[in-house]
């Protein structure tokens, strides 16, 4: 793309977007700077080989422009350079089993310092849901919000603090959200909202607003990402209103993380050692091989994605043996850091395009991830051109980290337990795991350290149907795995144990039998589920079929 065509597009967009009457000012400028960054970044895209970026952006200015003056800043390049990539020192990916305890006579000034951000934007569509995904129901009839208000409310009864809850909403989750807090009026923790940026869906082939094009509704916006927590909490004024009272930490994570607790442990170790920026990771498993993860480069710990990994070392990337560790997404971050980046508008992470479609048109959502932000090498190349159009000088800035003193703590797995799907519901609703508090907490007689893993059909999507399925959750303290399809219902009271496998044949009706103990089977059909659940007796010398429960229970049959 030329650079030329770019600031025409641009224009256009400022001329657009400036019409929008539906957001702030504030949103206005921050959409048009991600755009800006997009579409300049993509000029270097099209370098000729050989030429290195700056003399192709150089070129490629002279071509357009008899301007005094030219500035481009980008994010990182998508790819890394492999062979500087290392593993991280327990220096800056500390071991949480190395964390210091806090005493009870410091706990209560730690939490006094401390704020508790949720991201309350994300809606519950994908299983079935209206509203915010965090008043979905996940255990004992209790929300993921319930949960996270009785886990504040009881840590400032315990310790006489005042810890007060943040929800960063979204348009699409703002106006449910204001109801439902309604409940809690009586609580005795101070809940606070704020929105995140509304930002228009870009018509990808005119990088024009979709608003602009005729699309009026809440298809024509999207939120952009959970990056955009700095600049909202900081135009929202809540971030000045927490630093005046005294607030120095905030702790970020997803609404529907049922690990995601206050860690004292954690919070001490940050304010010591006056780290700004924490990103917490935990061990990888086969099903986290696509997460992001902390590497070494250039001597600095640096979010490495799947997107910034070259294609012949992606399976190299998935690897759970190179790297072990991947992003929970449980970010700690020190307020007055975040005001003093935002306001040098420092936060450029980098851009993740994410090409959609609204009613047959095709749009681009321009976000950014919160990760991002642990350490980022961010360059600015400065183009100056004489009037003339002769070139007079470039120059080359580099800054090589956001966050003073920004590090990674490897913490247990137990801190990361999100809920994005049926089989996860499975997994918290059952004996597996325990409530108190809030806090959700793994039955210590499970004796395998892994959680089993659970594969539920499409007729187990929505929580509706979920629900309706199941008369009670079964019991999956011996479960090593579950794989479930068709159409199949389960009875009270079951019971499952080592690998199971219930598959209904098309058109069939596969109901498991109140009180059922499934230990290794595989149950693929009516037959073989009467096979393993009934047995032929001779009763006054007529062969019936009864269960095996009712022939324990009786005696005096004739076995076939």
């Amino acid at each position: 793309m030329a650079a030329a065509d770019t600031e025409k597009k641009l224009t256009n967009l400022r001329s657009a977007v400036s019409a929008l009457t539906q957001i702030s000012d504030n949103e206005k400028s921050g959409f048009i700077s991600l755009v800006s960054r997009y579409l300049r970044t993509r000029i270097l895209s099209g370098r000729s080989d050989g030429m290195n970026r700056e003399s192709y952006l150089v070129s490629e200015i002279n071509k357009s422009y008899p301007v005094s003056a030219y500035r481009l800043i980008s994010g990182e390049a998508q790819h890394v350079e492999w062979s500087k990539i290392q593993t991280p020192t327990d220096k800056v990916v500390v071991p949480y089993d190395t964390l210091a305890s806090v005493s009870e006579d410091a706990t209560k000034s730690l939490l006094d310092q401390l704020v508790v951000l949720k991201l309350n934007g994300g809606l519950g569509t994908t299983m079935g849901c209206t509203g915010p995904k965090s008043v979905i129901e996940v255990r004992n009839g209790l929300t993921f919000l319930d949960l996270i208000v009785i886990q504040i409310e009881s840590l400032n009864k315990k310790y006489g603090c005042n810890v007060p809850l943040l929800l960063m909403n979204s348009f699409n989750t703002h106006d449910d959200t204001q109801k439902i807090l309604e409940k809690y009026a009586k609580s005795k923790i101070d809940i606070m909202t704020f929105n995140q940026s509304q930002y228009p869906r870009l018509v990808a082939d005119e990088y024009l607003p979709l608003p602009s094009k005729g699309e009026t509704g809440k298809d024509g916006w999207y939120p952009p990402g959970h990056g955009d927590v700095f600049p909202s909490l900081m135009n929202s004024g809540k971030l000045d209103e927490l630093i005046s009272k005294g607030k120095k930490y905030v702790f970020v994570a997803n609404s529907d993380n049922l690990g995601a607790v206050v860690d004292l442990k954690i919070l001490n170790h940050l304010i010591q050692n006056k780290n700004e920026y924490c990103m917490e990771v935990t061990p990888k498993t086969l099903a986290d091989v696509k997460g992001g993860t902390l590497i070494s480069y250039n001597g600095k710990v640096q979010l490495l994605e799947i997107a910034q990994v070259p294609d012949q070392h992606v399976n190299e990337f998935k690897s759970i043996d190179k790297f072990k560790i991947f992003n929970t997404n449980n970010l700690w971050l020190n307020l007055s850091a975040v005001r003093r980046l935002v306001e040098a508008q420092a936060l450029k992470m980098e851009i993740i395009p994410n090409p959609k479609e609204v009613n047959g048109v095709k749009v681009l959502q321009l976000e950014t991830a919160a990760g991002a932000a642990i350490r980022k090498k961010k360059i600015d190349i400065i183009v100056a051109l004489d009037y003339d159009n002769t070139f007079a000088y470039t120059t080359v800035l580099c800054s090589d980290q956001f966050f003073d003193n920004a590090i990674g703590i490897n913490v247990p797995r137990s801190r990361f337990l999100p809920v994005k799907a049926s089989s996860d519901l499975l997994l918290v609703q059952s004996d597996l795991y325990t409530e108190k508090d809030g806090q959700v907490i793994r039955n210590p007689a499970r004796t395998n350290p892994d959680n089993p893993s659970i594969e539920l059909g499409p007729e187990f999507k929505k929580v509706g149907d979920f629900l309706k399925r199941f008369k009670s959750i079964p019991s999956i303290i011996e479960l090593d795995s579950l794989k479930v399809s068709g159409d199949v219902w389960f009875g009270a009271s079951v019971v499952l144990k080592g690998k199971v496998v219930v598959a209904a044949k098309s058109g069939e009706k596969l109901e498991i039998p109140d009180k059922s103990v499934l230990q290794n089977k595989v149950i693929s059909s009516l037959l073989t589920l009467l096979t393993h659940f009934m047995e032929t007796v001779r009763i006054c010398g007529t062969p019936r079929l009864i269960s095996k429960r009712a022939l324990e229970e009786r005696r005096g049959f004739q076995h076939i």
